[in-house]
């Protein structure tokens, strides 16, 4: 206790000096027993100021200080808000001044866009275009089985999202190259999907593999191969579109006479991309080609030999089919 100076003083002394740790702890207790309550009224203030203002908070709900606010039903989403799929929308800065962009109806437009606050661009989002091939040879239909997300894996046609400054041919042949190395000469266009719950529209094309009758894996796929009508893998295909896509070439094969299609693929909303009963064609329509618009045997592809057709492995096709006899793929 001589440590202290004896007992009382010490005793004092050391109380004395705790003492501004006590009041620091008081006020950090006082503070956080505030804290909820303060929270709550912050929330309810800003919800009332927003729809005050004739705005909505996304997501938040106005909570009063005492109880929050009981679970309503859902509803359906009316005209004065904006639609749901916005939110999923990553638009947060303007990419022409960097301002800060915010839902709203521009002077003039009946559609919620993403406007910037500071200098009024308007930030459009709009459908995204993708262009491929159904590419067929000596009665074989050319598939490649992706390497990249999503469905790494799995099995489509050659295809991908269209480009500034070129056609949908163009954009089609472009992604069979870049996709299977195959250079490939268009024939005709076959079908265009809508698919609203994705923001996509397909355009595909009927075509047929060109000079020198290449083709290999390029950097987005595992493999290609041609594929028989009868070994088609319906069951490993990436997308619903390549799937409804195959199912009507297959069609038109047996009948001996292409149409050229169109149609809405509604998706179920969280379903994966070709989850079985999760989406179906509706508003299919089919428009029949006149002979002469059909180009089934071209006369310089009668006049090909059988082995015209080098794959991946460094054989060809013909060769491949022969040694491992009827049905086999590639």
């Amino acid at each position: 206790m001589a440590l202290w100076g004896g007992t009382n003083t010490g005793l004092r002394t050391f109380a004395s000096s705790l003492e501004p740790f006590r009041l620091i702890c008081a006020s950090t207790r006082s503070r956080r027993q505030q804290y909820p309550s303060r929270v709550r009224r912050d929330l309810a203030s800003a919800a009332q100021s927003h729809h005050s203002a004739g705005g909505r908070l996304l997501g938040v709900r106005a909570m009063s200080s005492t109880a929050a606010a009981p679970a309503q039903e859902p509803q359906q989403q009316s005209a004065a808000e904006p639609p749901s799929w916005m939110q999923k929308v990553k638009a947060n800065f303007c990419r022409v001044c960097g301002g800060r962009l915010s839902v709203s109806k521009p002077s003039g437009d009946k559609e919620w866009r993403h406007v910037c606050g500071s200098c009024g661009y308007v930030d459009y989002h709009n459908p995204k275009m993708v262009v491929g091939c159904v590419v067929e040879h000596r009665g074989q239909i050319l598939l490649c089985r992706r390497a990249i997300e999503p469905c790494r894996g799995l099995w489509t046609l050659p295809a991908g999202f269209m480009e500034l400054n070129e056609s949908t041919a163009a954009g089609a042949a472009r992604e069979t190259w870049e996709e299977a190395n195959a250079e490939v000469q268009i024939i005709a266009p076959y079908a265009h999907w809508d698919i609203p719950l994705i923001g996509q529209a397909y355009i595909l094309f009927r075509a047929r593999l060109a000079p020198p009758y290449t083709f290999s894996s390029g950097p987005e796929s595992l493999e290609v191969r041609l594929f028989a009508p009868e070994d088609i893998p319906f069951d490993h295909l990436a997308f619903s579109s390549v799937a409804v896509t195959l199912r009507l070439y297959l069609e038109d094969m047996r009948a001996g006479a292409f149409r050229v299609h169109h149609g809405v693929i509604d998706k179920r909303p969280g379903s994966l991309p070709n989850e079985p009963g999760a989406f179906q064609l509706r508003e299919h329509v089919a428009l029949e080609l006149a002979p002469h618009q059909q180009h089934q045997q071209p006369q310089h592809q009668q006049q090909q030999p059988d082995v015209d057709v080098e794959t991946d492995t460094g054989t060809t096709a013909a060769t491949e089919a022969a040694a491992a006899g009827p049905g086999s793929v590639r």
